[in-house]
């Protein structure tokens, strides 16, 4: 334990030193604040040194040295922007784990805005979706902690816990008059981040929930399979990115390669000469020129919007829905330490067009709201029935489920517009892309 804290109290001896040898070379007054040579802002790290001392000396629990240099190096990241962080050895391993496409929590991706938690985009088939939780939610309790002052990191901890505890989040929800609170059990979630299905004969659709690292691998198995069933070749193809929180940059790069045969699909550029990156398409599409549609909302961000934006830019697909959440930044993720690391912001990526999607976003081509087709019965047609009646008997359990499978069932029968408006109307976009197609090749 003294072996260990000896570098920290000589790092800690070394600020206090440097105030009185002055001058030294780079080290200076202050800041030149840009204009010319930049010096060491001296004058803060007097007062670092001075605070650091003061909570060893005065704070009312003593304090380990490391975690205050922790603590230190959380805050200098958290000042920079939402997305940078330090990641001590269990936040980096779930990370990695959570990149893999299994990790332990309630199933969302979230970030910070005006102090509270922002939910970014619910999971498919997780606690969180179940329950109910939508993009655009703002958690301002957990169970009963408010979150204001609490880091992302902490509040990301705090909702991730043993499978099957439960936690309840108190969310605003734009349109509701009161706070809602939803309570969820935690889970082991596995994302499954691609699922596809047959629309009807000849279109297809997929929709990805998540970029990982087997996303591009599975979502060509997938095609390949929409392709079977279609005789060998797709009409069109529907490519749901709804609700899609990112991931892996390489995991958008590849989907994007995979529909385009040429040019660039996305840029970073940075500070840095080495953070200039050119991602470009090899010459081969697995649709064969198919007509595409991409559904996208607010929910859809960074990997998302870099999918939608090179497939907006070449001209390959027709971006329908609402505008997308705009980070349009990039994560380095810098091991230190041999088991922690530094999730640093060291550019911005740009679509083929030289747009920045940052706090911009993408312009879906056809703005299209979220809405939902009921169908509405007169009252007549009504007629009363058992559950009407004040004092009725109860179902049991196993006559619920029953229920409960039967309105499934019966929900999977209405048409398309009533399950999904913005899938239906992206439907009969695709199919008239189709015939416009065929009609262009007929006339060549």
């Amino acid at each position: 334990m003294k072996r260990r804290q000896g570098p920290i109290r000589i790092l800690t001896l070394g600020l206090a030193l440097a105030t009185a040898l002055l001058p030294l070379p780079g080290i200076g007054a202050d800041d030149d604040g840009g204009s010319g040579e930049r010096t060491v802002p001296m004058q803060q790290l007097r007062a670092f040194a001075e605070i650091f001392g003061r909570i060893k000396k005065d704070y009312v629990e003593p304090v380990d040295d490391r975690q205050l240099l922790e603590y230190a190096i959380r805050g200098m990241l958290a000042g920079l922007d939402p997305h940078s962080a330090y990641l001590n050895p269990e936040e980096f391993k779930e990370l990695q784990v959570g990149t893999r496409g299994e990790f332990g929590g309630l199933g969302i991706e979230v970030g910070m805005e005006n102090g509270f938690i922002k939910v970014i985009a619910p999971i498919d088939d997780t606690p969180a979706q179940r329950a109910g939780v939508k993009a655009g939610d703002i958690i301002v309790r957990l169970d009963d902690e408010p979150v204001k002052g609490m880091g992302l990191d902490e509040a990301v901890k705090r909702m991730r816990g043993k499978p099957g505890t439960r936690i309840t989040l108190t969310i605003v929800r734009e349109g509701e008059e009161k706070p809602l609170k939803i309570e969820i059990e935690r889970a082991v979630i596995k994302v499954a981040s691609v699922k596809s299905r047959m629309l009807e004969e000849g279109f297809g659709y997929v929709r990805l929930t998540h970029f990982q690292s087997r996303t591009t691998q599975d979502m060509l198995k997938a095609i390949a399979a929409l392709k079977s069933k279609s005789g060998g070749r797709l009409k069109g193809l529907i490519l749901d990115l709804r609700n899609n929180p990112g991931g892996v940059l390489n995991g958008a790069v590849s989907v994007s390669d995979a529909f385009l045969t040429k040019g660039v699909i996305v840029y970073t550029k940075g500070r840095t000469d080495s953070s200039r990156l050119d991602f470009t398409a090899a010459p081969d599409d697995v649709l064969d020129g198919a007509p595409m549609v991409v559904l996208v909302n607010g929910g859809s961000a960074s990997a998302s919007e870099i999918v939608a934006g090179a497939l907006q830019d070449h001209r390959r697909a027709v971006i329908m829905g609402s505008r997308t959440f705009g980070k349009g930044s990039v994560q380095t993720i810098v091991p230190v330490n041999g088991n922690a690391a530094v999730k640093l912001t060291t550019a911005r990526y740009y679509t083929p067009s030289g747009r920045s999607i940052q706090a911009e976003g993408i312009e879906p081509d056809i703005p299209l709201p979220n809405v939902r087709i009921t169908q509405v019965e007169s009252a007549p047609t009504e007629r009363l029935k058992e559950a009407d009646l004040s004092g009725h008997l109860e179902n049991d359990a196993r006559e619920q489920k029953r229920r409960s499978q039967e309105k499934e069932a019966a929900d999977a029968t209405k048409p398309l517009a009533e399950r999904d408006y913005q899938l239906s109307e992206a439907l009969n976009l695709l199919r008239g892309l189709y015939i416009l197609e065929r009609r262009k090749a007929a006339a060549r």
